[in-house]
């Protein structure tokens, strides 16, 4: 099959992710790298949807926890003007999905039309136990609140009763934005796929799975660019967005929060040799990428300002 290429002209998106279990992050903080990343230029900013993790740190024996995702997006919307704002990506199992639906609604209509929906199954056991969540058939669970999601979002009207949810006769009012906001799909399980290409609008992949390389990455797109065609989609139509994790002075390697095992190497070096390694995902076909900053701080967003300059002189601005 061949290569999925950028339209012409386009200009890769950069994003960056907000810090979740690193250190502990007080909203001050959090909103004044949200204006950072903005004046800075870049398109996007994200944040995790997570709730609990054990055995992380430096010693690996440490309990940590990030702020309430819709909380904090709906902060961001209010601190920031320009810039789109997502989970990356929103649990769907954390709410029941006409509330989760309500809340994206909500966040689109503070943010003026910036919200892109982040959607998964959610990994982590350690918070579903803790939070009450049930793990069980999350891919199952998964789908029928996808079904629900997108069709109050887009339609604005759901009838539903299936097996784990139910929407009777739901309403969204007031209606989001025309169509509701964009959706993005964040897992590479065919079945995940095969239920959600059809009706999404970008796809979206983490920088382990990736090796955080362009080759990796294409290797995944290439994998989504065979599920569209078995489920119907032009590849064209489904936006390919993937994290990358760069290394900048001061970095000594980025915690997270146990999704995978392994250190992939960062993309570091000068301001043109990180430009020129994100560039290369463009030709890769990729539309967006979110940078997982080591360190993240608001003076290494800032030390970005000529990376995301020379991205956006690339073309099509």
């Amino acid at each position: 099959m061949a290569d999925r290429t950028a339209p012409t002209g386009a200009r890769l998106r950069l994003g960056v992710q907000l810090p979740e279990v690193e250190y502990l992050v007080r909203w001050p903080d959090l909103a004044g790298m949200a204006r950072r990343a903005e004046e800075v230029g870049f398109d996007s900013i994200w944040i995790g949807d997570h709730l609990l993790y054990r055995g992380v740190g430096p010693g690996g024996d440490e309990t940590r926890g990030p702020w309430e995702a819709w909380t904090t997006l709906a902060g961001l919307a209010a601190v920031t003007s320009r810039v789109r704002i997502g989970p990356l990506v929103a649990s769907t199992a954390f709410h029941a999905p006409a509330m989760l639906a309500k809340m994206a609604a909500t966040v689109d209509e503070m943010s003026g039309g910036r919200l892109v929906l982040g959607l998964g199954a959610g990994w982590n056991e350690t918070e579903f136990r803790a939070f009450g969540f049930p793990f069980d058939r999350r891919v199952a669970r998964f789908e029928e609140a996808f079904t629900i999601i997108r069709s109050l979002l887009h339609d604005g009207h759901v009838d539903f009763a299936g097996h784990f949810y139910e929407a009777r006769d739901c309403e969204l009012v007031p209606r989001p934005r025309p169509g509701g906001p964009p959706l993005l799909i964040g897992s590479n399980g065919p079945r995940m796929l095969r239920a959600t290409l059809p009706f999404v609008d970008a796809w979206n992949t983490w920088y382990v799975d990736t090796d955080n390389s362009v080759a990796g990455a294409r290797r995944l797109s290439g994998e989504v660019d065979a599920l569209c065609a078995e489920v119907g989609r032009g590849p064209a139509a489904v936006e390919r967005t993937t994290a990358v994790l760069v290394r900048l002075p001061g970095g000594s390697g980025r915690l997270q929060g146990g999704y995978a095992t392994g250190a992939p190497t960062p993309l570091s070096g000068t301001s043109e040799e990180i430009a020129a390694g994100l560039l290369a995902y463009a030709g890769a076909g990729f539309d967006e990428l979110q940078l997982v900053l080591d360190p993240i701080t608001e003076a290494s967003i800032a030390q970005l300002e000529p990376v995301v300059a020379a991205v956006r002189a690339s073309g099509g601005d």
